[in-house]
């Protein structure tokens, strides 16, 4: 074996939800690895009748290429031209590829929408819910980053509306940031003054941020940044928004547009989405500085305390990333990996401040 398969599965009367998080292993080439990786994902799929909702795709730029290919000769008849987000980080103990993440379902096969004639994302309905996905929305490189950034955020906007949404039925954001430490600050004031625009922030809004991680990591195709996000588009209003929850005060008081997590119903029940988290006390200052132990101890107590909040057990977490700023931070990280039996994917990236060494991102389906 190549790789580890971490599979979590939630059912319901509407639904079945599918969490496959694959790890490479040993010494394998990346080529071996990936066909391992897409070998299993594609029976998984096969043995629940399942179908792909959103997937990530994260390595080092030099591997996409041959993950490209043997993702599309091991699945198929089932890949519906959605490409996932391909992620691009450092090389760290897994080698060149760091993990596959697929969240898939059953029931019945998704609808999938286009921008721009392109395949970018997926809808899943069932009585009385409908549920959105997108996929690696992104802006030209001609324009600077923060031009990129509004322009992927109007271009979601734009299939969102396409399916009678907007970013009020959003729960979930992820941020793609491609050398995030010399212009997160400028991607705040454009995401912050577009969410404001929209009513989402500011004077009589709801304080509906979406729950969110901006991280390191770039697109294969190199802009500056993609997104990923998801959106509840049946029951209409049903998002909660939790902009201060566990451990965590509002990231908003100092910048950053996002709730600390949201929770909202998805196919087959409800999804608690945590925002990425990390070793940051209630005023919003980096704690345990050049402490990774302590940055990593610190982080996992401040996710587990959101869990806690939401009634979520760890059995109930179905996907998480660790994202660790060096391959020394990634060793020191690996005993508490090992005592958590979450379905971890872990890869090296820069975080959003330069003192941050170690974020976690997670989402949890409680069982009723």
């Amino acid at each position: 074996m190549t790789a580890n398969f971490d599979t979590r599965i939630v059912e319901s009367p509407e639904a079945t939800e599918i969490y496959i998080s694959a790890v490479p292993k040993g010494n394998a080439t990346p080529q071996k690895q990936a066909e391992e990786i897409f070998a299993g994902i594609r029976k998984v799929l096969r043995s629940k009748s399942a179908y792909i909702l959103q997937e990530r795709v994260f390595a080092v730029g030099s591997a996409m290429e041959t993950i490209r290919s043997v993702r599309s000769k091991e699945y198929g008849d089932i890949d519906d031209g959605v490409a996932p987000s391909f992620l691009v980080g450092k090389e760290g103990s897994s080698g060149p590829i760091a993990g596959v993440q697929v969240h898939a379902v059953s029931g019945s096969k998704p609808e999938v929408l286009r921008l721009d004639k392109k395949p970018c994302g997926r809808i899943f309905r069932a009585p009385g819910r409908a549920y959105l996905t997108l996929s690696g929305i992104s802006a030209a490189r001609t324009a600077q980053a923060d031009k990129q950034a509004q322009a992927m955020l109007e271009k979601a906007e734009s299939v969102l509306k396409q399916s009678g949404a907007d970013f009020l039925s959003v729960p979930r954001t992820w941020m793609w940031l491609g050398d995030i430490l010399s212009w997160y600050d400028d991607f705040n004031q454009v995401r912050n003054k577009f969410f404001t625009e929209r009513g989402l922030i500011g004077r009589g809004s709801r304080q509906s941020m979406p729950a969110s991680t901006g991280i390191g990591l770039g697109p294969i195709s190199g802009e500056s940044c993609t997104m990923d996000l998801t959106a509840v588009l049946e029951p209409a209003d049903s998002i909660q928004f939790l902009d201060a929850v566990g451990k965590q005060q509002c990231a908003f008081e100092y910048g950053s547009a996002f709730s600390r997590a949201s929770k909202a119903i998805t196919p087959a029940g409800e999804t608690v989405f945590i925002s990425g988290t990390a070793s940051i006390d209630a005023a919003g200052a980096t704690t345990n500085l050049g402490d990774a132990k302590g940055q990593i101890d610190a982080t996992i107590e401040n996710v587990r305390a959101v869990l806690g909040d939401m009634n979520c057990a760890d059995e109930d977490v179905v996907q998480v990333m660790a994202y660790c700023k060096t391959t020394e931070v990634e060793k020191i990280f690996a005993d508490a990996k090992a005592s958590l039996a979450w379905p971890w994917v872990t890869i090296i990236c820069d975080i959003c401040r330069a003192d941050l060494l170690f974020e976690i991102e997670a989402a949890a389906m409680p069982r009723k």
